[in-house]
């Protein structure tokens, strides 16, 4: 049963959905109204410390709390289905899970399309996951992470990164994660009318600038097609109320085939990215129960991380 507060708010947001799109919409249009979205996630904790860098060739920044740990750290990559977004707008998001983390957090900004197709989110990814380890960083230190299409994207990169023969990370998270662009999720239509935020159209067209002439089914793409063999664990958390809540439940049922420790926890009433609402209960459980895997996955890293350059 969903908290009174997320019931106003859904009443709200329902009011407020982003208006239509189609296939003629420009880039532009699109972009904007994936920032309309991403507005909604508020402010960015007061104690928030957030610096623009480059590892090697791949730009993001780090972000930081009070709670932050050097012996944790999230490789996070944010959503805005692979046409829009950046480490900005979702600071507050990001912060917010590293202060439940007790991690600091490095937030990609990779390459978006349509100007850069697929696969250059993925290289970009695997690229800053390369520099990191490069650094000195611990892989049994960091856990890959991301909401939204970012969330597809972090098990994409764990694809890439086990395919390559690296070391593997800690663990993978993902809240409210778009992993199949091929649309096929029951859900997606299941739950057009409630989802306040997305639209079948508005997905559509953006995994059509992404993938250009690519197999949408390609695992690269859409991570409920890959083989999960070798994963480390996993969570995954999303509303019931969303269009993508298929997508989770379908990345646990690839984990638990291979035999990959998974937890996939679906919340009664909620929307897409729910967790970036601070005024409803279920947000902060779920950034709770995310944060304790963080912190749990990474325990073992906690003294033997070298001082090493988190710059």
């Amino acid at each position: 049963m969903p908290s009174w507060q997320s019931s106003f708010f859904d009443r709200y947001l329902k009011m407020a959905k982003p208006r239509a799109v189609d296939a003629d919409t420009d880039i532009a249009e699109l972009r904007r109204q994936y920032t309309y979205l991403s507005d909604r996630f508020g402010a960015a904790p007061r104690d928030g410390v957030f610096e623009p860098v480059s590892l090697g060739p791949v730009k993001g920044e780090w972000v930081k709390t009070k709670a932050s740990s050097p012996s944790r750290l999230i490789l996070y990559f944010h959503g805005g289905g692979y046409i829009a977004g950046s480490p900005e707008t979702h600071r507050a998001l990001v912060a917010k899970l590293a202060h439940a983390s007790e991690a600091s957090a490095f937030s990609v900004s990779y390459r978006l399309a349509p100007e850069y197709a697929f696969p250059a989110a993925v290289r970009d990814g695997i690229d800053a996951y390369r520099q990191l380890v490069g650094r000195g960083i611990l892989p049994q230190s960091i856990v890959l992470a991301g909401n939204g299409s970012g969330g597809g994207l972090a098990f994409s990169v764990l694809l890439a990164i086990r395919n390559a023969g690296l070391p593997m990370p800690a663990g993978c998270l993902a809240m409210s994660p778009w992993a199949d662009l091929t649309l096929s999720g029951w859900s997606v239509m299941q739950n057009a009318k409630s989802d306040t935020a997305l639209s079948w159209d508005l997905l559509f067209v953006s995994a059509r600038h992404y993938l250009k002439r690519s197999n949408p089914s390609d695992p690269y793409a859409s991570p409920v097609f890959a083989n999960f063999k070798d994963f480390p664990p996993i969570m995954v958390h999303a509303g019931a109320a969303e269009m993508l809540r298929d997508d989770a439940s379908r990345l646990g049922d690839r984990a638990a085939e291979a035999g990959v420790q998974v937890s996939v926890e679906i919340y009664d009433g909620m929307q897409h990215v729910f967790q970036a609402n601070s005024h409803v209960p279920e947000a902060r459980v779920s950034l709770q129960r995310l944060g304790q895997f963080v912190r749990a996955r990474t325990s073992a890293a906690k003294d033997q991380q070298p001082a090493a350059a988190q710059r």
